[in-house]
């Protein structure tokens, strides 16, 4: 027997209420639906943090969202790279990849950083999926430039795989690598494949869990800091010369996204603990927004779970 004066010395803490009233409208509107996580960089160096993460995506799960998580693992194919002494090259923020270099992106992709994420995942029950993109031919790709060498440029999205994992109640966790036209694999950046995935499965929003708070205007002034922007000021940026290269893939697939119907992409700071959550459960939430042109009610959703159809306000 436990005496509430010893288990509840200060007095029952109406905070823990209010937060989760807060949430309540924000889970109405995400119930039954599909949400695309792009995750990478120095957010998932940490394994404290990446089982966070995890365990966070399980949450989201758990109050009735269908997430889909993508990949990448830049810094763990560079510290590859340095082991059999292979140059590390970028050009426009993409991989040089070569041929001798694309099995080991693969080795790293899929045999390690998946199944990490698989396992931190599935330490809160058997729901988190592994998936490479070659596998079903989920993604295809053609090489982007000689220049690149084994780089893919995305042709389609198969998305039966994805589909039918989400249908049965599972987490796919898609490793950034594709099945080329050729019959080869190539490496694909994992923001764009995020950003064709999301298109492809219909995705309510995209959000991208990165290094820093979001998108600068002028980075890194902290107050040029944007919260929310529209798809033709994402669209300008881009043509602009103020884009950090890092961000130029980003905010591109946050475009293809919205262009496709997506309801809204988010960049935020993965390495904020519980950052998913108080994006999307919270009202000030965090990161950037950008929003698209179509209101959700006229998108062609994934489809949702009778309990989800019944959440719509009657007014």
């Amino acid at each position: 027997m436990k005496y509430a004066n010893v288990v509840r010395a200060d007095g029952p803490s109406s905070t823990a209420g209010e937060i989760l009233y807060e949430a309540m409208p924000w889970i109405k509107q995400v119930t039954g639906k599909t949400i695309v996580i792009k995750y990478g960089g120095s957010a998932m160096e940490n394994p404290e943090l990446a089982a966070e993460v995890m365990a966070d995506i399980v949450l989201l799960k758990i109050i009735g969202i269908n997430p889909v998580l993508v990949h990448g693992g830049g810094k763990a194919i560079n510290r590859v790279f340095d082991k059999f002494d292979i140059p590390v090259e970028f050009v426009d923020g993409q991989r040089v990849t070569t041929d001798e270099a694309m099995g080991l992106v693969r080795m790293v992709l899929t045999g390690e950083v998946n199944q990490q994420l698989v396992e931190a995942m599935n330490a809160h029950g058997n729901m988190g999926v592994g998936v490479s993109g070659t596998d079903a031919g989920v993604i295809v790709a053609e090489q982007a430039s000689e220049r690149l060498g084994r780089v893919g440029k995305i042709t389609r999205i198969n998305t039966p795989l994805i589909e039918d994992l989400v249908a049965d109640d599972y987490i796919p966790i898609i490793a950034s690598i594709a099945i080329g036209e050729d019959g080869g694999c190539y490496n694909v950046n994992a923001d764009i494949a995020a950003g064709h995935i999301a298109a492809a499965i219909g995705a309510h929003k995209i959000i991208f869990l990165t290094d820093v708070d979001g998108l600068y205007e002028n980075y890194p002034d902290p107050a040029s800091l944007i919260a929310e922007m529209s798809l033709g000021e994402a669209e300008a940026m881009i043509r602009g010369d103020k884009l950090a290269s890092g961000m130029i893939p980003k905010l591109t697939s946050c475009v293809r996204a919205l262009e496709s119907g997506v309801n809204g992409a988010h960049i935020i700071n993965g390495k904020v603990p519980h950052a998913l959550l108080l994006e999307m459960l919270t009202d000030s939430g965090m990161g950037t927004m950008v929003t698209g042109l179509a209101s959700a009610q006229f998108l062609n959703l994934s489809p949702v779970g009778k309990f989800a159809a019944k959440l719509i306000e009657n007014r």
